[in-house]
């Protein structure tokens, strides 16, 4: 008979935050979590920091005072992981399916730098990762810090392999590369929503090159969903959220100017079908021409070593040069080292 696929439903959540108020919002987000499982739901897709809100407001011209805005908006962004993501997570586990929100995300070490962050939770009701966006776009660079390649992961979830990026990153071409060598089948896409048409197209070429399913999810922000305070220093986002096949065409959507969940049956094997045509991680690309490396080696800013180095090294070459020989040679050289580490 061959192998069998079933299908499996994928949700685009389009609907307004409550705008810079982080617990309103994951209130809000819990809800419409539910709302998805109870469509039947395997994967619901939010925005592009979907709490607390997009920044916008970061593009205001003169006569627009920004600092009060951008305090507010560092004050509810998320930490993870924090009770605003634990609450998430049990939304999710409740309503059985699982969820790609963005978020604001604070750096809990420093608390200082904000990251454009796409949450990757569980139906297990467990967060399976993140993904900061590499480079922030236009205005947004003076709001967000860069991710790194640390977070260019699928995730082997029951309906297929899954990812995600934020918003330009789609534009970048190799963050969206290296997911599609890593299998991709399933694609969060999150957006901040939008006045134009460049998102779907973007992502609608993203679909057809990563022969995968994209849920393009715009956030929704409409004159009505503002605070009085953030009137006129933003323009409104009308979501423009909707499914496309792995073969660019539209599943669902596009979903305008409302609040709303959008979905659409998937099956893994209508990828199977589209990657036979065009394999980007196989036989349609040429390794022998192209050499592509992704450093997925996480950016510490700074390395502590609270041990002895130094006798570390030495330790080590000693037994690569054959100086320390046998087993009572090598204890006794590591007893020492540990003795000097501990300052004896």
């Amino acid at each position: 008979m061959g192998d069998e696929f079933r299908d499996f439903t994928l949700a685009a959540v389009q609907a307004a935050p409550v705008f810079l108020d982080r617990e309103a919002s994951i209130d809000k987000a819990c809800a419409l979590i539910e709302q998805a499982g109870a469509q039947g739901a395997d994967l619901a897709v939010f925005g592009e920091t979907w709490v607390p809100g997009y920044a916008g407001f970061a593009e205001a011209g003169r006569g627009v005072r920004i600092g009060p805005l951008l305090r507010r908006f560092v004050l509810n962004a998320v930490e993870v992981p924090s009770p605003a993501t634990d609450a998430l997570c049990a939304a999710a586990r409740k309503a059985g399916t699982d969820v790609a929100i963005g978020v604001a995300e604070r750096d809990s070490t420093t608390q200082g730098t904000i990251y454009c962050t796409l949450l990757f939770i569980g139906r297990e009701g467990k967060l399976l990762g993140k993904h900061r966006k590499l480079k922030p776009t236009f205005f947004e660079r003076s709001v967000w810090g860069e991710g790194d390649g640390s977070s260019l992961r699928l995730y082997d979830r029951p309906y297929g392999r899954l990812g995600g990026l934020n918003c330009w990153e789609h534009q970048m071409g190799l963050p969206g590369y290296a997911l599609i060598a890593q299998g991709l089948q399933v694609h969060a896409g999150a957006w901040p929503g939008a006045t134009y048409t460049r998102q779907e197209i973007l992502s609608r070429a993203f679909a057809m090159q990563a022969t995968a399913y994209v849920v393009m999810t715009g956030g929704l922000l409409r004159e009505e969903d503002m605070p009085d305070d953030v009137k006129g220093a933003m323009r409104p986002n009308n979501g423009h959220s909707a499914i496309i096949g792995p073969d660019g065409e539209l599943l669902a959507g596009p979903l305008l100017d409302e609040e709303g969940i959008l979905t659409a049956k998937a099956n893994l094997g209508t990828v199977m079908v589209q990657k036979l045509i065009a394999d980007h991680a196989g036989h349609y690309t040429r390794p022998d021409v192209f050499d592509f490396r992704v450093n997925r080696q996480p950016r510490d800013v700074a390395r502590f070593d609270d041990g002895d180095s130094e006798g570390r090294r030495a330790l080590l070459d000693g037994v690569a040069s054959g100086t320390i020989r046998d087993g009572n040679e090598l204890a006794g050289a590591f007893e020492d080292l540990m003795a000097r580490g501990s300052g004896e």
